[in-house]
């Protein structure tokens, strides 16, 4: 007979594979790679505007635009990932080319000679704020096996509750556990199907269960490949009032798609343990959209200062996730395999609350040689907020989030030179660890460059960009929970062409 089972829906959102500390950062976090001449500038346009990547710092940045124009943008995303492992160092690459940026803006000037109201702007931009293609491989000898993963979510939980029913397939029963009994209790079922561990005693009231596996130490070999993208898609209105103000307002529409694949192996057991070799395989997709607005003004106070002030509410995404297992070894029911990704575990739709952000900027234009800026952003990041709020598995969470997650600071400073047709510009971007311990994920360096080449009605610019940031990456979220330390360097090279109207 044949067996398929395409998915159900979880319905006790137990916290393990999806919804966690790290997913919720990772949708809070923006790492916008812009125009060339944004990237270039270190991001830093809060008080000068002039650039369709700039909207997303300051949204009256559109009405100082001075002719309509569109400009389109294509990077090439290079990561470079050095992780240590219990004392093993590996390194892995990864490279990716995308068109990241696309935009226009129409400038309408006052026909009202006598109005305060000289010009109104509307515009129109797609950025990428966050690319996570990417790919590490952790390999190292070690004394925490895989069997305190499943240990972890298997004591307490009483042996009949994870048992096959009469006439059940395997991949049936693994569905209906999680759905019926949660998460904890799915992977329960797991380890002792896929031969991992074993009750105490061979009785349905047991809550107690053992290991099958005898080492001292075990290698493992670990690969996480992650792919998608987090996109923002603004649409926006300025103004210009008198000689000295600008304002805008931008509505942000976000779209996510998120793919993590986990892939784990285990071996170097004791010659008398009756498992000797073990694979371990997850799978996580999430894709979701999510809404913000964001207000802004720019005041020039002379012929040389301007300062900028803008707000960025929260995101609010709602995400939909789903995932899928699949596990082997030597002591695995025959049936195993029948458990693989296509036997899929659905979420129920969920929200995730970003914290609001407030920036203030300041930029020196001296004319027509040159210019230099400064912005400063300032985020909570221990309001983020998994919701319903109410939901027992998304309260810790969120108190996990509060305890750990604190205040960021972000500092961005750029410059541009121009040398009649060709610019040059240079930028420099901190930000802090969103992590009040500041060591699980590291503060960020970036430096930045680039150079740009004006046509009269049209310009090309290019920005070679480099960022640097610790992060320590937890393989499992329970029981094996010894983080590999990688050194991330992100290099992008990104060119952009702007045409005038």
């Amino acid at each position: 007979m044949k067996r398929y089972i395409t998915f159900i829906t979880i319905l006790l959102c137990a916290v393990g594979n999806a919804q966690n500390i790290n997913e919720a950062l990772r949708y809070s976090n923006e790492n916008l790679q812009g125009t060339a001449r944004f990237q270039a500038m270190g991001g830093a346009f809060g008080a000068l505007g002039g650039d369709l990547s700039a909207l997303n710092i300051n949204p009256a940045g559109s009405a100082v635009f001075n002719n309509s124009l569109f400009t389109i943008s294509g990077s090439s995303y290079n990561v470079d990932n050095e992780t240590n492992y219990f004392g093993t160092t590996i390194g892995t690459k990864t490279n990716n080319l995308e068109l990241n940026q696309i935009g226009g803006t129409f400038v309408f000037r006052s026909t009202d000679q006598n109005s305060d109201w000289q010009k109104f702007s509307l515009a129109f931009n797609y950025d990428v704020v966050n690319n996570f293609d990417n790919e590490f491989r952790a390999s190292g000898n070690t004394t925490q096996g895989i069997d305190n993963y499943f240990l972890s979510y298997a004591q307490g939980t009483p042996f009949g509750s994870i048992l096959l029913q009469d006439g059940e397939f395997l991949e049936e029963a693994y569905l209906d556990i999680g759905a019926r009994q949660g998460f904890r209790d799915q992977q329960a079922f797991l380890g002792y199907y896929g031969g991992i561990l074993d009750p105490l005693v061979d009785d349905d009231a047991n809550t107690d269960y053992v290991s099958n596996a005898s080492y001292s130490s075990v290698n493992q070999d670990f690969i996480r490949r992650t792919t998608g993208y987090n996109s923002k898609f603004t649409l926006n209105m300025g103004s210009q009032f008198k000689e000295n103000i600008y304002m805008g307002a931008s509505l942000n529409f976000h779209n996510i798609l998120y793919t993590k694949y986990d892939q784990f192996t285990e071996s170097g057991y004791d010659g008398n343990s009756e498992i000797q070799n073990t694979t371990f395989d997850n799978y996580l997709n999430t894709e979701g959209n999510g809404f913000s607005f964001s207000l802004g003004a720019i005041a020039k106070l002379n012929d040389y200062l301007r300062m900028g002030a803008s707000y960025q509410s929260p995101t609010w995404y709602r995400l939909n996730e789903d995932f899928s297992q699949r596990i082997n070894s030597d002591l695995a029911d025959s049936d195993i395999n029948f458990i693989n990704f296509n036997i899929i575990n659905v979420f129920e739709t969920y929200t995730v609350k970003t914290p609001s952000k407030l920036t203030g900027s300041l930029a020196m234009v001296f004319a027509k040689n040159g210019l230099l800026s400064f912005d400063y952003g300032f985020q909570d990041f221990s309001n983020t907020e998994l919701r319903p709020a109410n939901d027992p598995s998304f309260q810790t969470v969120n108190d996990q989030i509060s305890n750990e997650l604190g205040t960021v600071s972000t500092f961005r400073l750029g410059g541009e030179y121009r040398i009649e047709q060709v610019s040059l510009r240079a930028g420099y971007r901190f930000e802090q660890s969103p992590y009040t311990n500041g060591n699980t994920v590291g503060d960020l360096n970036a430096i930045s460059g680039g150079i740009g080449y004006n046509f009269g009605g049209s310009r090309l610019d290019f920005a070679l960009s480099r960022s640097q940031q610790d992060v320590d990456e937890r393989l499992f979220d329970a029981g094996l929970t010894t983080p590999a330390n990688i050194d991330r360097i992100n290099t992008n090279a990104t060119l952009s062409y702007t045409i005038n109207f």
